[in-house]
């Protein structure tokens, strides 16, 4: 398997932030996680070579501290679909668009993604997204409107947050 490179981000607002990234793009995303964590993180991903790169990392870093300073919205980063199923590949993307401050229910995306009753397995999709924030999986809500479940970070309080800090 390809080598990942490392880089965190020390104090955020959210703790530390751990990013991987490949020759094909950003794999994954760590909140509050020690190196050790996302490192075995990594392991399970089928990553062996993992190599600490701040400095190649600053840009990817630099988004994420823009945009939890609210100056950045979009991340403009490239992502290596390839640590994805297909179904979480079409999941994520959709995801992915959707827009800064708005919300998608599981039901939607699973609609949008032309599997209407999958609303369960979106739901596992987003629980187990590698790049939280990034592939902002905080904007899907349950039907009822209610936050379930948010496996980044301090869990639903740093859904809840994310979603504040959005305006939503």
């Amino acid at each position: 398997m390809k080598p990942v490179y490392i880089g965190e981000i020390e104090s955020t607002l959210l703790g530390a932030i751990w990013f991987a990234v490949t020759e094909d793009g950003l794999a994954a995303v760590g909140i509050r996680e020690s190196q050790a964590s996302f490192r075995g993180r990594l392991a399970r991903m089928g990553f062996r070579q993992v190599v600490v790169d701040h400095e190649g990392l600053a840009k990817s870093l630099a988004q994420m501290v823009e945009y939890l300073d609210g100056a950045r919205r979009n991340f403009d980063l490239q992502i290596d679909w390839s640590v994805l199923t297909p179904f979480q590949q079409g999941v994520l993307q959709a995801t992915l668009a959707i827009p800064y401050g708005q919300t998608r229910t599981y039901a939607q995306i699973a609609q949008q993604v032309g599997i209407p009753r999958a609303a369960r397995a979106v739901g596992r999709a987003e629980a187990t997204n590698p790049m939280p924030v990034v592939i902002p999986c905080h904007r899907v809500v349950g039907t009822d409107g209610k936050l379930h479940g948010y496996g980044a970070g301090d869990g639903l309080k740093t859904k809840a947050w994310l979603l504040e800090m959005e305006g939503r």
